[in-house]
């Protein structure tokens, strides 16, 4: 059974202002969406952990931490961490900090948590074996 990991900012700390954000976002819909995007996962049969890092430099201890508790087979990084104009160098950190410790374990963006699954089958299949073609 795939493990995926999807890493997203931790509702709590998201500037809501950032030109990034998208119209209406707040704290309570990003909550939802992530407790969404984990029963997905989990109602298709797959293990899914959520990541939730802050947008400044302890996200790569935080995703460090999360990548020393088990082996993931995907790993999601979600549009909120992507799409935040003021966090582009947090990015980077998380990007890095996967590349390092997670070396061979496919990558996946989502647009938005309700798309982490399909995110995850890109690189995985349906089936959670790997891609017949690429």
């Amino acid at each position: 059974m795939p493990h995926i990991l999807v890493i997203g900012y931790d509702p709590d700390s998201v500037d809501y202002s950032d030109p990034g954000t998208p119209a209406g976002l707040d704290k309570e819909k990003v909550w939802a969406g992530t407790l969404e995007s984990l029963k997905r996962i989990r109602d298709y049969g797959w293990q899914a952990t959520q990541c939730m890092v802050k947008p400044d430099r302890t996200a790569a201890d935080t995703v460090s931490q999360a990548l020393s508790a088990t082996r993931y087979d995907c790993i999601v990084i979600g549009g909120g961490v992507r799409l935040s104009h003021k966090s582009v160098p947090v990015f980077e950190i998380i990007v890095d900090t996967v590349r390092r410790l997670a070396p061979g374990i496919p990558l996946a963006f989502n647009e938005g948590p309700a798309t982490s699954l399909e995110s995850a089958q890109r690189w995985l299949g349906t089936n959670g074996q790997g891609l017949e073609t690429v």
